[in-house]
């Protein structure tokens, strides 16, 4: 009972190997296309960033 309880472990152990909160990029994408992708959500998170900061300065006052 004690060999089925060490597969049993090493069965866990093998599962986080497997990085399930990266799905893979769909190989339509190109690399080029990745990057001006990545480029605009990271200036759309900034403008959002931005306002949201004007907001919480024109509560606070």
């Amino acid at each position: 009972s004690s060999g089925s309880g060490r597969r049993g472990e090493q069965g866990m152990g093998r599962e986080p190997a497997q990085p399930a909160a990266e799905p893979p990029l769909p190989s339509a994408l190109s690399q080029p296309q990745i990057y001006a992708l990545n480029r605009v959500m990271t200036e759309l998170e900034q403008q959002q960033f931005d306002s949201f900061c004007k907001q919480m300065q024109g509560s606070g006052e």
